[in-house]
């Protein structure tokens, strides 16, 4: 533990000292000459709503809400338990349909707030986030394995050397 405090240190140390090394002696260096003003970096600029990007990440938005669907039936038809909803929600087939088409809804309206507000970058980062956890949440419900059969889990019992 006393390792790990000094290594939390040093690192502190280190990353602060980086700073010092910028500064400059007033009296031993030549003033610097003036930078020009870096561009400000320029917002993204307008555009209509259902463009063919937004088209294109909302129907991506959309086919991930249905491989969510299918990975999700695929886990409970295996016999695992779903974590975020309860199994009787997802076991209600049209009530799960409704959860991912509100979901879908859900993900455009927050990317329409972000396009009237003049946020074009998060309007669009919306749904490729959406997008990416959608993804990676139906990869690992594929990946999942059944659970053993009768719902216990397998006991290990070690037999002392004799």
């Amino acid at each position: 533990m006393q390792k790990t405090h000094i290594l939390l240190l040093l690192t502190l140390l280190l990353a602060c000292s980086g700073g010092m090394l910028a500064q400059e002696n007033p009296g031993t260096s030549a003033p610097a000459a003036a930078k020009p003003p870096a561009k400000a970096k320029t917002p993204a600029q307008p555009h209509k709503f259902w463009d063919k990007e937004n088209i294109g990440l909302f129907a991506g938005v959309g086919g991930t809400r249905m491989l969510d669907y299918a990975s999700t039936r695929y886990l409970r038809d295996q016999g695992n338990n779903e974590w975020l909803l309860s199994n009787s929600i997802v076991d209600n087939r049209p009530l799960f349909v409704g959860i991912e088409l509100a979901g879908t809804a859900a993900s455009i309206g927050v990317s329409y707030l972000f396009h009237r507000t003049g946020h074009h970058t998060l309007e669009r980062w919306v749904s490729i986030a959406h997008i990416g956890v959608g993804v990676g949440g139906s990869i690992r419900n594929y990946a999942l394995k059944p659970p053993p059969p009768g719902g216990a889990e397998p006991v290990i019992t070690i037999q002392p050397d004799r």
